[in-house]
């Protein structure tokens, strides 16, 4: 279950790990209120760290994205994918390996900086293979890349994202190569980004975080890299999580904290109570009746959300099955939460 902050999760952590799409922008547009809650918390002492697993963009041209949705942002705060590829490489072959590469300059730029040597997807003196999204990625080396898996060239992926956002609509992603090669070769290649651990571990390494939060908009990449790495995790409903995704999220997926945006940061969190057969977050009280949610009381939002989350995995616990939230109104939405667009 949820739990609880008696302070600000800003004064209770050192340092807050962003994910960025559907937390700090989604596609080229700012997050409304997102500027404005990381600004304040920085002011009360929290570092931030902007994470993500898109492993095309050097952290020069994420920084430079994140400063158009109006948050400062530095380089070196940036933590993407591709280095925590890369060291997972340099750790285990050292300075001075050559890596064959099947991606975007990204990657090329991460191996580097660490002392690795790119190469093509034909070097036979490679040691290993990485791959990331690439847009212009070909066919050609994919296939090769394929064959070379298949003969057991130790691979390393970036990430394993079945969808990434983009200017004509959500597109495939890298995971959906990297389930190709799975298929052909009954290989599992050796994952860098969410939700495995290299990319969090990386974070907190470069960081130095005592208390380290995780913020994330997605309960199987955000949340679940939290929960494996142990550490408390704030999911905002500014990104692809909905209400049919949370009532129905395993305890594996399941946040610390649940805030409507970035506005959480800066505010104390009370995990929810039982009250009468039902589940009391603020002035909200969730029941499940025959199988469907029944919301009622008045609040805020984000104790709408503990409530309604609260009581949705109670059942779910209990029972295996999900509840039916069809119809049930996110307080300030027009459609029913529970509906999903066509």
């Amino acid at each position: 279950m949820l739990g609880t902050c008696s302070e600000s999760l800003a004064a209770a952590h050192d340092v807050a790990m962003l994910d960025l799409d559907g937390v700090v922008y989604v596609g080229d547009a700012p997050v409304p209120g997102a500027g404005e809650a990381i600004a304040a918390a920085r002011n009360l002492g929290l570092r931030i760290a902007f994470i993500t697993n898109n492993a095309s963009r050097p952290p020069e041209k994420v920084a430079a994205k994140i400063v158009k949705a109006g948050v400062p942002a530095q380089a070196d705060e940036v933590v993407t994918s591709a280095q925590a590829a890369a060291r997972v490489l340099v750790s285990r072959f050292g300075a001075g390996a050559r890596v064959a590469v099947l991606g975007a300059s990204g990657l090329v730029q991460a191996l580097t900086a660490v002392g690795l040597v790119p190469t093509g997807i034909d070097d036979e003196s490679a040691v290993a293979l990485v791959t990331g999204y690439g847009p212009d990625v070909v066919w050609r080396d994919v296939m090769r890349a394929a064959v070379r898996v298949g003969d057991r060239l130790p691979w390393v992926a970036s990430n394993t994202d079945g969808t990434i956002p983009t200017a004509f609509g959500i597109a495939p992603g890298h995971g959906v190569m990297v389930r190709m090669l799975r298929d052909f070769t009954g290989v599992d290649p050796e994952v860098a980004g969410k939700p495995a651990r290299p990319l969090l571990d990386e974070t907190v390494a470069r960081t130095g975080a005592l208390r380290p939060l995780m913020v994330g908009d997605r309960l199987d990449t955000d949340i679940e890299g939290a929960v494996r790495l142990g550490i408390p995790a704030l999911l905002v409903m500014t990104g692809v999580t909905h209400l049919a995704d949370l009532v129905a999220a395993p305890v594996p997926v399941r946040p610390t904290y649940i805030s409507t945006d970035l506005q959480g940061l800066l505010e104390p969190h009370a995990a929810p109570v039982r009250d009468e057969g039902g589940w009391r977050a603020g002035g909200w009280v969730t029941k499940v009746t025959g199988g469907r949610l029944d919301v009622t009381g008045q609040g805020s939002t984000d104790d709408w959300w503990r409530s309604v989350a609260a009581a949705s995995w109670e059942v779910l616990d209990e029972t295996g099955s999900s509840v039916d939230a069809t119809g049930v109104r996110v307080p300030g939405d027009d459609p029913p939460a529970g509906t999903l667009p066509a």
